[in-house]
Formats: structure tokens, C-alpha cells, sequence
């Protein structure tokens, strides 16, 4: 969710009443967004200014999510002396992935998240191990500056699943044998990685069904 396209109040209880709806099963996925036009068309607060609106709408959620009395006073949002129903099932509030792998984004993620998820393994912007954990280091030593424990931050990442046959350079992460896939997701594990997204899309239906069936039979088979 592009974070500062829509009303923080609206969009607070929006996701309150989709983690009710759905038993406690939301997760928050928070960007700031990155075209310029988008925001001038919705009418929101300067596209230059969409980090600290992002941070002051997060924050606005969880006092919306946790109080009785909610009240906060903002440069973007402000409210007092209201009723917000309903809370959220999950507690204290669903759980916030912060989006983004630029160091405004790691710093979000360590005062505001609980978990943070860069753009991850994808040829467009390849994130190997040890830039990570790099990155990983500032998370930790962001979140120790905002007095939170860098050990329930937890860290997600993009791994799309490539076929052997996809490049004839050198071996891509998560591609080639099950078990060279497996020790990619080890080699993730090790760094710091708490959570795997596989992106199983090809370019069909069936072809995209046959990956996450060959992943399910293949590298998740318990031998």
C-alpha cells in the first residue's frame, strides 16, 4: 500500500476492519510511493515530502489501532475526541512490513516496523548476501538508536524462482537443482532472512503451475 495516497483515518480503519474480517490475518505492506504525477492527481501532500508523511501516517495508525481515546497532533494528520471501532483483532495492531531498500526506508523499518521487506532478489536490482547484510548492520544500529530490540525486526525478501535454462551466465540465486535452491534459502537464513516470498510467475497458466508444483515435490520434500 502506497501509504500517503489516502485519508490516514479512512485507511486506519479500513485495515482495522479487513484484520477483523479476515481473523486476524492482515498484514500491513508500506511504501511511500514513487510517481511524482500520482500523487499531484490524488491531491496529496507533496510528492518531496512523502517520507515523513508515511512516517506520521504509520504512527497515526497504531494510536488509531491501540487507544481507547486515540489523539495525535501532526504537521499531516491531527485528531482528538473520537471513537475509532474497530480495533484490530491481532494485538497490540497488525503487523507493519516496511517496503524499500533505500537508507530512509531501513531507518523506517527499524522505528516504525515490524519487519522489513526490500525489493529483493529480482535482476532489476539484485540484492545478494552480503549487501545484506550490510543493510542489516544500519537496521540494527537504527533500531538500537530508537530504543527498540533489532531481534523483533524480522526481514522478508523477494526471491523469484528462475529456471536453468534462463540465463547461460553464471548460476542465479534460486535457480538450477533443489538442492542448490535449498542452499539458497540457507544461504539467505544464515544473513538474517526471516521470510521468503517465492514469486512462481512464468509466462502461463500451466507453466507457472508446474514451478510451484516442482518446488512443492522438489525443494520442500523432507528427506
Amino acid at each position: 500500500m502506497i501509504i500517503p495516497y489516502r485519508n490516514p483515518i479512512l485507511t486506519a480503519k479500513m485495515l482495522a476492519t479487513l484484520d477483523m474480517l479476515s481473523k486476524g490475518r492482515l498484514i500491513l505492506g508500506a511504501g511511500v510511493g514513487w510517481m511524482e504525477e500520482e500523487f499531484e492527481l490524488l491531491d496529496t501532500p507533496p510528492f518531496s515530502e512523502r517520507g515523513a508523511v508515511t512516517d506520521e501516517y504509520l504512527r497515526a495508525f497504531i494510536e488509531l489501532w491501540t487507544k481507547d481515546e486515540p489523539k495525535f497532533e501532526g504537521k499531516y494528520v491531527s485528531f482528538s475526541d473520537i471513537t475509532f471501532l474497530p480495533k484490530p483483532v491481532q494485538k497490540p495492531y497488525p503487523p507493519i512490513w516496511i517496503g524499500g531498500q533505500s537508507k530512509p526506508a531501513i531507518r523506517r523499518a527499524a522505528e516504525i516496523g515490524d519487519c522489513w521487506h526490500p525489493v529483493g532478489a529480482i535482476p532489476a536490482a539484485p540484492l545478494e548476501p552480503e549487501e545484506l547484510a550490510e543493510n542489516l548492520v544500519l537496521l540494527r544500529r537504527y533500531a538500537e538508536k530508537a530504543d527498540r530490540d533489532p531481534s523483533q525486526i524480522q526481514v522478508s525478501v523477494k526471491a523469484p524462482l528462475y529456471d536453468a535454462a534462463d540465463s547461460s551466465g553464471p548460476r542465479r540465486r534460486f535457480s538450477g537443482s533443489a538442492d542448490e535452491v535449498r542452499q539458497d534459502v540457507q544461504t539467505y537464513a544464515d544473513v538474517g532472512v526471516t521470510h521468503l516470498i517465492f514469486d512462481f510467475r512464468a509466462e502461463d497458466g500451466p507453466k507457472t503451475e508446474e514451478r510451484m508444483a516442482r518446488f512443492s515435490e522438489e525443494v520442500m520434500a523432507v528427506t
